[in-house]
């Protein structure tokens, strides 16, 4: 028997064999011993064995875990073109006295992410990891702003100015750069 790179006839009737029965190159390769996957394959593209008479199925069969079911989800809010086209279910209110900021109105931590608006304060209140997080949603300060003007103030802190020295040592702080 001739050997070509350890290709013995025997092998390569087993090979074909082996191949024709469905079974992977990599079953092929440890039925034979001594070759690799890599190498059936490369010897069945040599050999022009393309046909087979199933397609390989793997040794132990797949165990698919089925899904849990899906949460209902509520149903959707209305859009604000539906709100406009069904008229008002209670009276319509007063407008708040034009002295009274229209934000002292609204509950702080009212707003979810699913009812927070355009020109509603984003104020995060609470922890998010825990049921109870909520958004200030009072209405914004006039500068269009994320937060409302109580919110605002705790964010936006002004720039506190540096007390100048008037000894002289600033300016030989500052010469000590050119020379």
């Amino acid at each position: 028997m001739e050997t070509v790179n350890g290709w013995t006839e025997d092998r390569v009737a087993t090979l074909k064999k082996l191949w024709l029965d469905g079974l992977s190159a990599s079953q092929i390769a440890k039925q034979l011993g001594g070759v690799t996957r890599n190498a059936v394959i490369g010897k069945v593209h040599r050999l022009g064995l393309s046909g087979r008479a199933a397609p390989s199925q793997p040794a132990r069969p797949a165990f698919k875990a089925t899904r849990p079911a899906r949460p209902v989800m509520p149903a959707p809010l209305p859009t604000r073109r539906a709100e406009a086209a069904t008229p008002p279910a209670q009276p319509v209110m007063a407008a708040p006295a034009p002295s009274a900021p229209a934000y002292r109105h609204e509950e702080p931590g009212s707003a979810t992410v699913l009812t927070l608006g355009a020109h509603m304060c984003k104020w995060p209140i609470g922890d998010p990891a825990t049921d109870g997080f909520s958004f200030c949603g009072r209405r914004t300060g006039g500068d269009d702003g994320p937060y409302c003007v109580e919110h605002a103030r705790v964010a936006y802190q002004p720039q506190q100015k540096k007390a100048r020295r008037s000894d002289g040592s600033e300016l030989a702080r500052s010469l000590r750069r050119y020379i």
